[in-house]
């Protein structure tokens, strides 16, 4: 999935220098999830609902 286009976005709770932190997107039902300080290098990509099971299991 091309994420070029999308908007990439991350925490509020992200260090001020902007090299701390992941960046997530969302298109087309799938959610991307890369590293900020290399913006042009890979992402992760994952349905919603593994997202969902991501984001629980890191809460915990």
């Amino acid at each position: 999935m091309n994420f070029e286009a999308v908007t990439w976005r991350k925490s509020s709770r992200s260090g001020g220098n902007g090299g701390e932190c992941v960046e997530l997107a969302s298109a087309a039902g799938t959610i991307a999830i890369r590293d900020s300080k290399d913006a042009e290098g890979p992402a992760l990509t994952m349905g919603r609902d593994e997202f969902a099971v991501l984001l629980a299991v890191l809460k915990r």
